[in-house]
């Protein structure tokens, strides 16, 4: 039987809660062109001049309240993802998890399956919704690693499993399970990762993708119209982002007296920064401190057995094709 090779692709994390890890992390993350996409002699002064500057002790404290015993909660839920999968599939594959900024490097998780060899290999970039600055910049990283004009084995590269069924149902799972634990909230929010409105308008299909997670979610959940919406958070620099805004809906939400909020992440399969800090800590302080009531935010996929299973799904439908 052929061998064949999973690389899982995370978008990444600082090694450490300190400003000096923090600083080589976002160095390597906003220098890509996918990720800022101003011209490089306007955008790296400014990265280099302020932001490297400023950003790193800020972001080093945030970084502090959300870190395990383990490490990053990024690498240690995706490595237990990584172990599960491995596990799940048995000996004729290899997986391996690769990070495109920070480690374990996207080189060495390359390295790692072609020194043990395959026949077939699925890449798999962690981001449910298809975005230029995240799962196309794995693959620019990849061809950069492993040009397509070398590659004698099959390469199968997906590029998002929006609306995927076995995604969606894990989704549902895991708003269920909240809600047997918690009770019926009066009304849920589904926060998605923001992008500058300027790349949706030269095409980017995240916002599209995004949105039709929600709906297929609500629908599968049997929400009724009023009792949920979507907003998009971690806005960063000065022009437009895609909206509604998530911190502008908290307080929103919070202003008009939402007795219950549960909060869900559908972009993060991972529970990171952005999850447990922008959305369980200032999120909640926002829609308290603006008059809301009870807040509770549902864990990301991680390594829930239902997520397990639609990627099995996925990974094996892949090469079938």
């Amino acid at each position: 039987m052929s061998k064949r090779a999973l690389l899982l692709a995370q978008l990444g994390t600082p090694d450490a809660p300190t400003p000096e890890a923090v600083r080589r992390y976002l160095a390597e993350f906003l220098s890509d062109f996918r990720v800022v996409d101003y011209p490089r002699w306007l955008w790296l002064p400014i990265l280099h001049g302020i932001v490297l500057r400023v950003r790193p002790k800020k972001s080093a404290v945030l970084y502090r309240r959300v870190w395990m015993e383990e490490g990053s909660p990024l690498l240690v839920y995706s490595q237990r993802l990584q172990r599960t999968l491995a596990q799940a599939l048995g000996s004729q594959w290899q997986v391996a998890l690769g990070m495109r900024y920070g480690n374990p490097s996207l080189k060495e998780a390359l390295e790692e399956l072609q020194e043990a060899g395959f026949d077939q290999m699925v890449v798999l970039p962690l981001f449910p919704q298809y975005s230029r600055s995240t799962s196309e910049s794995v693959y620019d990283k990849l061809e950069l690693l492993w040009p397509k004009s070398r590659r004698e084995s099959k390469v199968v590269e997906l590029r998002g499993f929006a609306t995927h069924e076995g995604y969606l149902e894990a989704l549902a799972q895991t708003a269920r399970e909240a809600r047997e634990r918690w009770g019926e909230p009066r009304h849920w929010l589904l926060s998605f990762h923001g992008l500058p409105r300027r790349y949706i308008k030269q095409g980017d299909p995240y916002a599209t993708q995004c949105e039709a997670t929600a709906r297929a979610l609500a629908a599968k959940m049997d929400w009724p119209e009023k009792s949920w919406e979507l907003g998009y958070q971690s806005r960063f620099g000065p022009e437009p982002w895609i909206t509604p805004n998530t911190q502008e809906r908290l307080v929103a939400l919070g202003k008009a007296g939402t007795e219950s909020l549960y909060v869900m992440t559908p972009s993060f399969t991972t529970d990171c920064l952005e999850t447990l800090d922008e959305i369980g800590e200032l999120g909640r302080a926002l829609f308290q401190e603006a008059g809301g009531g009870d807040f509770k935010l549902v864990p990301c996929l991680n390594d829930h057995p239902a997520f397990v299973t639609s990627l099995l799904g996925l990974v094996r439908a892949s090469l079938m094709e």
